[in-house]
């Protein structure tokens, strides 16, 4: 079956590409269950400081799930299989030790809209379309989809995506907080490696903590790991990166980091 998560390197900037073109990178089963291994393989090198997702051509980032496989792999028998896969996907975006940035033009609906929700940051072109097609197709969504969508754009909004199923264009996106930023698109992908690359520069170990704070503030106060915090915190202070943050500070020169 066709589709690939295609990885690349660009410095401190690693890529993961959906490459399915010719279905618009509409995501296959196949896709969804190579989305962790490459995340890991990226997290775990040490070059590289920053994620950025990406839809292969320039007409989507991701067009939603391979709908051919509906039938298949995602019925009322295969569900929670089908769910266990995507969730494992959206997990390792989540639970990337380094930020994971969307960089957003064409279709970004259904699976697609679900992948973006799960990174850090959105930066969308004007031609973006966001939308959860779910109650056009008579598909029940995911609890934790629906919690992780209205975390972020609020009940009310949330509500309406899901209720109408209607697509929003990017500055509507912007409007209600799904994206960070909205851009020409030939200005995208300038901006967004420069995002990156700003963000690359940064102490690796204090992005870390901030992306695993964030995250844990995320869940019901209950269920949240502070001592995983505090800890993270403490190997901040205690780095040798942070040594030199200051006194590069104090220097008037750029720090050079190095994650420890």
């Amino acid at each position: 079956m066709g589709g690939r998560i295609r990885l690349e390197r660009d410095g401190a900037i690693g890529w993961l590409i959906f490459d399915q073109i010719e279905r618009r990178n509409a995501i296959n089963s196949a896709m969804w269950d190579a989305i962790p291994a490459a995340v890991g393989e990226l997290d775990g090198d040490q070059e590289v400081r920053a994620i950025v997702l990406r839809g292969a051509g320039d007409v989507a980032f991701v067009s939603g799930a391979d709908i051919s496989e509906f039938e298949e792999s995602r019925n009322a028998e295969r569900a929670a299989e089908y769910a266990a896969l995507t969730g494992r996907a959206f997990a390792a975006l989540t639970e990337s030790a380094k930020p994971v940035v969307a960089m957003i033009h064409g279709f970004c609906v259904g699976g697609g809209t679900a992948i973006a929700l799960h990174a850090d940051l959105r930066y969308a072109a004007e031609d973006a379309q966001f939308g959860i097609p779910a109650a056009k197709l008579g598909l029940g969504y995911e609890a934790e989809g629906v919690e992780h969508l209205a975390q972020l754009v609020g009940p009310s909004t949330a509500a309406e995506m899901l209720f109408t199923a209607r697509r929003y264009g990017a500055e509507e996106a912007l409007r209600v907080g799904l994206v960070n930023n909205v851009l020409p698109k030939a200005e995208l992908e300038p901006f967004v490696r420069d995002v990156a690359a700003t963000i690359a520069a940064n102490a690796p170990l204090t992005l870390r903590s901030a992306k695993l704070v964030l995250r844990e503030l995320g869940r019901a106060p209950e269920t949240r790991d502070a001592r995983l915090v505090e800890e993270s915190i403490r190997v901040c202070l205690a780095s040798a990166d942070y040594r030199e943050g200051v006194q590069a500070f104090l220097e008037k020169r750029p720090p050079k980091f190095r994650g420890r």
